[in-house]
């Protein structure tokens, strides 16, 4: 005999009971049948179609080599000064397009009776302040960096040793 025969867990006297009761005719029983599962099922369906992602593979990296890796330095130093001249140009013309930009504003303003000097003064005083800030940052960010790559050199290691 086993140990929920006798226990108030063991569902055998309940699926009796149910057996009992719904074989008795009864009209609504098939209905009441369905309605009872329908939560069930609705529960089921929805866990079944849950969608879970694994974890990605790592990818596999893959160098691509855009330069000969058996180059010379002057190649190397070659192929930079060629980039410089080519950002250079750039700049340039950037500049020379903003510079467009401001002749046709100072004509425009010109035109509409506004004082295009005072303007521009002001912008020019602008602009260069811009350009300071910005060198000043720069030279504030290379400097630690030129300070913290001196450390190293500058250290002996004979501190605290006798002359």
């Amino acid at each position: 005999m086993s140990r929920l025969s006798n226990s108030r867990f063991n569902p055998k006297p309940g699926i009796k009971d149910f057996w009992n009761e719904f074989r008795k005719p009864n009209p609504y029983r098939w209905p009441m049948l369905i309605a009872s599962s329908l939560p069930f099922a609705v529960i089921f369906y929805w866990l079944s179609t849950e969608t879970v992602y694994k974890t990605p593979d790592r990818p596999s990296i893959t160098y691509i080599t855009t330069f000969d890796p058996n180059r010379t330095d002057e190649e190397i130093v070659a192929t930079n000064l060629e980039n410089q001249e080519v950002k250079e140009l750039r700049e340039q013309a950037e500049e020379d397009l903003a510079q467009r930009k401001r002749d046709l504003y100072k004509a425009l303003g010109a035109a509409t009776g506004m004082d295009v000097d005072a303007i521009e003064a002001r912008a020019d005083a602008e602009r260069a302040a811009r350009e300071a800030e910005e060198e000043a940052r720069r030279e504030e960010m290379f400097g630690r960096q030129a300070d913290a790559g001196q450390a190293p050199e500058g250290n002996t290691g004979e501190e605290g040793s006798a002359p």
